[in-house]
C-alpha cells in the first residue's frame, strides 16, 4: 500500500468523504477522536459506517478514540464490520497498545472470520509513549507504519510549543520525531511524519516535507485536501534522482565482484546500492 500522503477527515462531516477521497491523497483517514466532539461520536460513527459499506476509490482508514477515552470498543463495532483498510491508535504507548487495541477487535468481532485491519499507531503522544517506540518492533507485522504527534505531547509536559518561530521543531520534539523515524525503520513499516498545520503557508509546507523526505520518512499525514499535491510530489523520487539511482544499479551490475566503485568523482559503496534500490523501489 502507497502512503505518501493521508489525509484526515472529521467522521461526522460525511458531506467531505467524497471530496477528500478525491483529494490525490494516498489514503483517507475518517477521524472519529479530535475532531469530532462528544456529542456527536454516534454520528460520526454511522456516517463513517455508512461510507465503509460502499465502494472506496482509495484506502480508508479509521482513527479511533484512545483507549483511556472508553470509546475504542464502541468506534470499532460500528466500522469492524465493514473492514477498514487500517484503523489509527492514537496515544499508542508501544507494543502494548497495539496488543490491547488488537484484543479489543477481536472481542468486538467474536464471530467473525479475518484478521483485524494493519494498525497504524500515533506513537508519541504521551510522554511514556517515546520510552514504549522500540517496543513496536515486536508487533510490526501488525502494523501498517508508525507516526506521531508534535500537539497532544507538548501539552501533556507542560511545553509552551513544540515549534520554533520559523515553524522548525524545539530540540524535545525533533529528538521524538526522530526516534519515531527509527522505529518505524526497525520495525520495517513506514514512517510516517505529522501533520503541518498550517495550511496557508505553502513554501513552509514545502519545505517541511523536503525535510521528511531527505530525513528518511515515506509520507505525512494531512488535514487539508489543499496540502496533499504538494505531500505527494516530495516523497515521490524526482526524474534525476531516479536517474542517479538506475546509474548506481547499473554501475554494480556491469561490477558484480566489486564491493566499491567510483562514479561522478564520489566513491559508492553497498548503503549507496541500498539507498538507490530503496528510491526505484518507491518510484
Amino acid at each position: 500500500m502507497k502512503l505518501r500522503s493521508l489525509l484526515f477527515v472529521p467522521g461526522d462531516r460525511p458531506d467531505r468523504f467524497a471530496k477528500a477521497a478525491a483529494s490525490g491523497a494516498d489514503a483517507v483517514i475518517i477521524d472519529l477522536e479530535d475532531s469530532v466532539a462528544v456529542n456527536r461520536k454516534i454520528v460520526a460513527r454511522e456516517a463513517t459506517a455508512e461510507y465503509l459499506s460502499g465502494d472506496r476509490p482509495i484506502p480508508v482508514f479509521v482513527r479511533v478514540n484512545p483507549q483511556d477515552s472508553h470509546l475504542t470498543h464502541d468506534d470499532l463495532a460500528s466500522v469492524l464490520p465493514y473492514m477498514p483498510d487500517g484503523i489509527v491508535l492514537p496515544k499508542a504507548e508501544g507494543a502494548r497498545s497495539v496488543n490491547w487495541l488488537r484484543a479489543e477487535a477481536a472481542a468486538v468481532a467474536d464471530s467473525q472470520d479475518g484478521e483485524a485491519p494493519p494498525i497504524l499507531p500515533i506513537a508519541t503522544e504521551t510522554p511514556g509513549a517515546v520510552f514504549d517506540l522500540g517496543a513496536l518492533r515486536e508487533v510490526a507485522h501488525h502494523l501498517v507504519g508508525v507516526s506521531w504527534g508534535a500537539e497532544d505531547l507538548p501539552a501533556a509536559i507542560g511545553a509552551a510549543t513544540a515549534r520554533e518561530a520559523d515553524g522548525r521543531y524545539t530540540a524535545p520534539f525533533e529528538m521524538v520525531r526522530s526516534l519515531t523515524l527509527f522505529a518505524a525503520h526497525a520495525a520495517g513499516v513506514a514512517a510516517i511524519d505529522t501533520v503541518f498545520p498550517n495550511i496557508k503557508d505553502e513554501a513552509g509546507l514545502a519545505a517541511y516535507v523536503g525535510r521528511a523526505a531527505r530525513d528518511g520518512f515515506s509520507g505525512m499525514l494531512a488535514i487539508h485536501p489543499s496540502q496533499v499535491a504538494a505531500i505527494n510530489a516530495g516523497f515521490t523520487p524526482s526524474a534525476e534522482q531516479l536517474a542517479h539511482a538506475q546509474s548506481v544499479v547499473d554501475a554494480f551490475a556491469a561490477n558484480p565482484a566489486a564491493g566499491v566503485l567510483q562514479m561522478d568523482g564520489k566513491m559508492i559503496d553497498a548503503p549507496h546500492l541500498k539507498a538507490a534500490l530503496s528510491i526505484l523501489t518507491r518510484a
